[in-house]
């Protein structure tokens, strides 16, 4: 079986959308420190170039949840691979998501987060499926919605390839 994929999204849209994202947040969290929370691993590409956008001051901190292992649809089982090293106790806290799918891990990490008690606790989220939503939730930022299709690259990947392509493309098998 071959793979394909094809360019739903080039470099320049993703770079344009997330310099907007950046100047948004920049401007929401005016004179306040962001804790920016990565969801590991395909979070890590948009969270290094969404922070460089951003003109407050930042800290970081890092998660990994899954609940796809290496299928292309959620299993709708989350577990918890890596916990923050930090407490948000009290701090602005915005999470930064590659993609909103089903919205079952999401829903559940930010529940989790929520009951430590940040200051505040927003979602960022690069992509946004909104066809596949089971479970609202609520995205403060969003840089595209896209149709249920799956997709890679820029930090999202198939069976862990694909992640370092610097567009976002569909996944196509033949």
């Amino acid at each position: 079986m071959a793979e394909h994929v094809k360019v739903l999204l080039s470099e320049k849209e993703v770079d344009d959308r997330i310099q907007a994202i950046g100047e948004q947040i920049s401007r929401d969290y005016a004179g306040k420190q962001v804790h920016l929370i990565c969801v590991l691993k395909g979070g890590s590409f948009f969270l290094c170039e969404l922070a460089k956008r951003i003109t407050v001051p930042v800290s970081l901190d890092f998660m990994s949840v899954s609940s796809y292992g290496s299928e292309t649809k959620s299993s709708g089982v989350v577990k918890i691979i890596k916990d923050l090293d930090e407490p948000i106790k009290g701090k602005d806290v915005l999470v930064i998501e590659d993609i909103v799918d089903s919205g079952r891990t999401l829903s559940y990490l930010m529940e989790m987060l929520k009951d430590r008690g940040p200051a505040s606790l927003k979602l960022c989220t690069l992509l946004d499926k909104p066809d596949r939503r089971v479970i609202d939730v609520p995205v403060d930022y969003t840089g595209f919605e896209i149709p249920d299709e799956f997709v890679v690259g820029y930090g999202l990947d198939y069976d862990q390839r694909y992640r370092n392509l610097p567009y976002i493309g569909v996944i196509s098998f033949d």
